[in-house]
Formats: structure tokens, C-alpha cells, sequence
């Protein structure tokens, strides 16, 4: 599987954040930063639109890196992603993003 689908099925080379960092592109930090911080009512810097890809190794954005529940759920499963897991269908941490986003469930393989 593509290295850079995530845990998830999204594709990482779509995320803004990896796209800014692949192209070391401030002026998209600076974007994103302010429209991920009033997407999500928190404050984000541009410093850390900063990502190489969820099954990476290298820089992750902080919540990526240490938040995103998905992901440490798949990593001590020793997963490729959730779609190698057998509750993948009924997994409430996946649903919100297989249910809303077609291309991330087809990503899975699902």
C-alpha cells in the first residue's frame, strides 16, 4: 500500500501541511495556520504546518504526531492501516473520517 495513506485512508500528499513541507512553502504555513486555527478553535502556528506523512518517519504536525487517536490505535495494533483491522467497520475512532470521506474508505480497501 502507498506509504502515504494514513491510518485512516486519507492521503497524506493531499494534507496541505505535507504539501508545505515538501515545497518548504511558508506562505501555505501561514494559511493553513490561520484557517486550521478558526476551523478548529485553537491556536496553530505556522511552525507547525510541518509533516512527512503519518506512516512516515520524519516531522509529524503535532496532532498527527501525538494526538490523533486513530494513529496510536493503528500503530500498537502493528497495523499497515485500519483497514487490516477486523472492527475497522464498527471502530468509532475511523467512522468519522471513513463515513464522511469516500476516497479514504476506498483507500482502505473497504
Amino acid at each position: 500500500m502507498n506509504k502515504f495513506i494514513a491510518y485512516c485512508g486519507l492521503d497524506c500528499e493531499k494534507c496541505e501541511a505535507y504539501i508545505a513541507t515538501k515545497n518548504n512553502d511558508n506562505d501555505l504555513r501561514i494559511k493553513v495556520a490561520k484557517e486550521w486555527s478558526e476551523m478548529n478553535q485553537v491556536q496553530i502556528t505556522p511552525e507547525m504546518i510541518n509533516c512527512e506523512g503519518c506512516r512516515m518517519d520524519g516531522i509529524k504536525f503535532p496532532y498527527c504526531g501525538s494526538m490523533c487517536e486513530i494513529r496510536q490505535c493503528g500503530m500498537a495494533k502493528e497495523l499497515e492501516t485500519c483497514g487490516g483491522c477486523k472492527n475497522v467497520n464498527s471502530c468509532e475512532k475511523v467512522a468519522m473520517v471513513i463515513g464522511n470521506n469516500e476516497e479514504a474508505r476506498n483507500n482502505l480497501h473497504l
